[in-house]
């Protein structure tokens, strides 16, 4: 899959269409795959590292509606491509287009990234747990 083909899914899904099941499972292979190994040479470079671990674990979760997964799922496999629109190591622009993205994407599937999945990125980066994590859900 390109780049190209994850943004076209991702706006075919922002759009209500579907994705399919076989799209997204070859996307959560790949997201699975190399997010962490991208995350551990990136993490102390960029400033949204909690909101990107908890869409991982909120897009692994087999909770999460589809739909969402596969939003998420598109944009983590964006932000873990090695050929980037702004390419990653230019300095004070390089992820600021994987930024924007994740967060067009979290403020569409916000109410289903959930304290658990913020929590769960908390102890993945060694944190205390953010506020939210104590919260209840309304």
């Amino acid at each position: 899959m390109t780049a190209f083909e994850d943004a076209a899914d991702l706006r075919e899904a922002a759009m209500g269409r579907e994705v399919s099941a076989d799209t997204i499972l070859k996307r959560e292979q790949r997201v699975r795959r190399d997010f962490w190994k991208k995350l551990r040479r990136v993490a102390g470079h960029i400033p949204f590292v909690e909101d990107l671990v908890a869409a991982y674990y909120c897009a692994m979760d087999p909770a999460t509606p589809m739909r969402v997964r596969g939003m998420l799922l598109a944009a983590l496999a964006y932000f873990i491509m090695p050929i980037d629109v702004i390419p990653d190591i230019v300095a004070g622009l390089g992820f600021a287009d994987d930024m924007a993205l994740l967060t067009a994407v979290i403020g569409l599937v916000s109410a289903s990234i959930k304290p658990v999945h913020r929590a769960a990125a908390a102890r993945a980066l060694d944190k205390e747990l953010p506020d939210t994590a104590t919260r209840t859900q309304g």
